[in-house]
């Protein structure tokens, strides 16, 4: 039954990723033509409750989504498994939303 939980969020993790790859792509290639400077992109994030929440949702929906495909690389090629699986899991998980959550915090609130 956790198999099932873990895949469905998994898909579930990627269903709302889609829609905020796209718009950091869009917002990326706009970015880029219209020839902003960094300093110019900060000014536009910075104490923007809209990245925040964009931005913040797409860490923790990446943290989740990474975190249970590495599990099944650990699982299925390493071998790993019981309690390493589960603490190197959630160590993953943790590590990369504090990682994206640093750069959210960055970005729109420094």
């Amino acid at each position: 039954m956790l198999n099932l939980k873990l895949y469905m969020l998994q898909r579930i993790s990627a269903l709302v990723m889609l829609p905020l790859v796209l718009g950091h792509i869009a917002v990326m290639i706009y970015a880029a033509q219209g020839g902003l400077s960094a300093a110019e992109i900060l000014g536009r994030t910075q104490g923007s409750l809209f990245w925040f929440l964009f931005y913040g949702t797409f860490v923790i929906a990446v943290s989740i989504h990474a975190a249970i495909g590495l599990r099944v690389i650990l699982y299925e090629w390493m071998g790993i498994k019981d309690f390493k699986l589960e603490i190197l899991s959630w160590g993953i998980c943790l590590a990369l939303f504090l990682l994206g959550a640093r750069a959210v915090l960055a970005v729109t609130w420094s």
